[in-house]
């Protein structure tokens, strides 16, 4: 079966899924936002294919996710807005036109250089949707509300620092951090209300995210290394308390700690 057939092959069964004549059921109540859920998810677990270096579960997540994508361009066709073919002509006629360097006469160099190309033609086509809608133009427009928290952080701040709004080095950066952390002790202290407390909190967590930034550090990927570093050190304590016929609730903080520094010299 050639590609064309493969592609071809599983529009059909996506049509035929959610055929109301004898379609899935389950396929059929499904709309745009009971799906995206599901496509977030898809994508974590991709993710966790590639850092995991499991390439037949990657096959497997990209053909889920493709579904994903296939499932969106089915409905779409069904209420007459547009169809896969659509889409694919939409991202190639996108990539073609923030690839001038590759499918035009510009000249890019360097792999920053063509980062700062993309940012300018992705800032000329946010402009060029702005002119069309009411309201002011905002630099941080089009910076979507769905994106993980720390992700979302992070691209407020680019788009902030790419208009001036940004410390030039480092050390401000800590200062705000222990600004931010000795007000969250303040709120404490005072037993605010889990509000303030909250938005203290997430003051913190958004000037740790500067750190990074201004370090080079993609947070959500941080913070997932160190998830993955403490599922497996805690694991490890775990294991060890079995080899003494314990659990993590018949032992001690003492004891734990004891092997959790045990697990962290291990590595």
């Amino acid at each position: 079966m050639t590609n064309q057939d493969q592609m071809t092959r599983l529009l059909e069964i996506m049509e035929r899924l959610r055929d109301p004549d004898g379609g899935c059921p389950w396929d059929l109540e499904q709309t745009f936002s009971t799906i995206a859920p599901h496509t977030i998810e898809e994508a974590y677990e991709v993710a966790e294919a590639i850092e995991e270096n499991d390439m037949a579960e990657l096959k497997s997540e990209l053909g889920d996710l493709m579904f994903q994508v296939v499932f969106y361009a089915q409905m779409a066709k069904e209420q007459g807005d547009f169809d896969f073919h659509d889409v694919v002509g939409a991202i190639s006629d996108k990539m073609i036109s923030r690839h001038p360097h590759v499918f035009g006469d510009k000249s890019i160099k360097t792999a920053d250089a063509q980062t700062k190309a993309w940012e300018e033609t992705k800032a000329e086509e946010r402009a060029v949707k702005a002119s069309k809608s009411e309201g002011p133009i905002s630099a941080l427009d089009g910076v979507a509300k769905t994106l993980p928290a720390l992700t979302r952080s992070e691209k407020l701040q680019k788009r902030a620092a790419r208009v001036g709004f940004d410390w030039p080095d480092l050390p401000p950066v800590f200062d705000k951090i222990h600004e931010e952390i000795d007000e969250f002790k303040q709120e404490l202290t005072q037993n605010a209300e889990k509000d303030r407390l909250e938005d203290e909190f997430g003051d913190i967590l958004f000037a740790v995210v500067n750190l990074g930034r201004k370090a080079g550090l993609d947070p959500e990927v941080a913070l997932a290394r160190t998830n993955r570093k403490f599922t497996r050190r805690f694991q490890d304590v775990e294991a060890e308390l079995a080899k003494l016929g314990k659990t993590p609730a018949t032992s001690n903080l003492e004891e734990m700690d004891d092997l959790w520094n045990k697990a962290k010299a291990k590595e």
